[in-house]
């Protein structure tokens, strides 16, 4: 059986990264539909064709499958998805560190030594805060790494629903006073960002919140990408994009109720949006999708962190989808994208290493979206 699945992902592998060999016509002709345009936005025609296997595959919903089922077909998804990026780092070690709840499993990416210290991107993955893991993310953090010019130790925290909200907000909370203690003796200086995309965007802004306000170590830097802001009101693109770009309507309500069940969804620590103190936080480079259901919860995130005086760059990608971190096999633009995004976290990395102003940062920050 092992065998047949091997067999099964080696040519799964093989057939995605034939996708960026097409031609973008060809793409968009092999989806089987004209070229997709929504909300003044045209789907990358590699993406378009992705989604139109997808589609013919006939993916189940997540909630269809029993969990394991469910942690495979993510982790699954997410190889095929990337393309191998071994040489990009200087080394990969898995850790443990200290979460809220005992030791968690964590890797650390060193980065390619430039003769000057480093920063260090503590970064948490995405998967609705039920899926993804170690594994699903190695990829984007290799390239986050190497793109960057920063350590990155990515972390492993607990999921639901065996271990529902606030579990990964304290696991995140916990990672993030590790990191500041640790940073000297994974060889990365004591300045530590927090990053992550979709459901680890969300615990990456939560952290930084929190750590703005109860007196711990406070990143100097937030990467949002993709972030899930607000469990309460559903935005524009949520109807949008809701079925037909990877991220559907039915796996969404199916994390949150794995995730959040019981909680009140007005909670800042899990709608980061509705919280207060804005003002006290890093700098953030928010990243969105056009094609995302996140994309407008994403932004709004960016614009209160801006009226609150806190300097933001704002990305979106416009023809790009939910998840395109993990695209990067499949899809030149999401690969491109990821590139540029580390490149921007690197740019104001070494502003605030340099001078330490939030003022230059704003200014790079405000050039950067021009």
């Amino acid at each position: 059986m092992r065998s047949a699945l091997a067999f099964r992902q080696r040519l799964e592998l093989r057939a995605a990264g034939l996708i960026t060999l097409l031609p973008p016509r060809l793409q968009v002709r092999l989806s089987g539909q004209p070229p997709i345009e929504r909300d003044g936005q045209r789907l990358e025609p590699e993406l378009q064709l992705m989604l139109s296997l997808i589609e013919r595959r006939g993916r189940p919903p997540y909630g269809s499958l029993s969990l394991p089922e469910a942690r495979e077909e993510m982790r699954r998804g997410a190889i095929v998805g990337a393309r191998p990026a071994a040489r990009l780092v200087a080394g990969v070690r898995d850790i443990e560190i200290t979460g809220a709840a005992g030791p968690l499993p964590a890797r650390h990416y060193a980065p390619i030594p430039t003769g000057r210290p480093q920063p260090l991107i503590l970064f948490f993955h995405g998967g609705g805060f039920v899926l993804g893991d170690l594994e699903t993310h190695d990829v984007p953090c290799r390239l986050l790494a190497h793109h960057a010019g920063a350590h990155v130790v990515a972390v492993d925290y607990r999921e639901a629903p065996e271990h529902p909200f606030p579990a990964a907000v304290d696991d995140a909370r916990s990672a993030l006073r590790w990191a500041y203690a640790n940073a000297a003796r994974l060889g990365a200086e004591e300045r530590v960002a927090v990053a992550g995309d979709s459901a680890g965007g969300n615990l990456a802004a939560v952290a930084a919140w929190q750590a703005a306000h109860d007196g711990g170590p406070a990143p100097v830097l937030q990467l949002l990408i993709y972030p899930a802001t607000d469990f309460v009101e559903r935005s524009r693109s949520h109807e949008l994009f809701e079925h037909g770009f990877l991220l559907v309507r039915e796996d969404m309500d199916w994390f949150a109720d794995q995730y959040a069940a019981r909680a009140d969804r007005t909670d800042p620590r899990l709608s980061v949006l509705r919280a207060d103190g804005l003002a006290a936080l890093a700098p953030a480079i928010v990243v969105t999708a056009g094609f995302d259901p996140l994309r407008d919860e994403g932004e709004a995130y960016a614009a209160a962190l801006r009226s609150a005086g806190v300097p933001v760059l704002v990305r979106r990608f416009p023809g790009l989808i939910h998840g395109f971190i993990n695209l990067t096999g499949v899809s030149r633009t999401s690969r491109d994208a990821l590139v540029e995004v580390g490149g921007a976290t690197r740019a104001l990395l070494a502003d605030l290493g340099d001078s330490g102003r939030l003022a230059d940062v704003a200014r790079a920050a405000g050039a950067a979206s021009d």
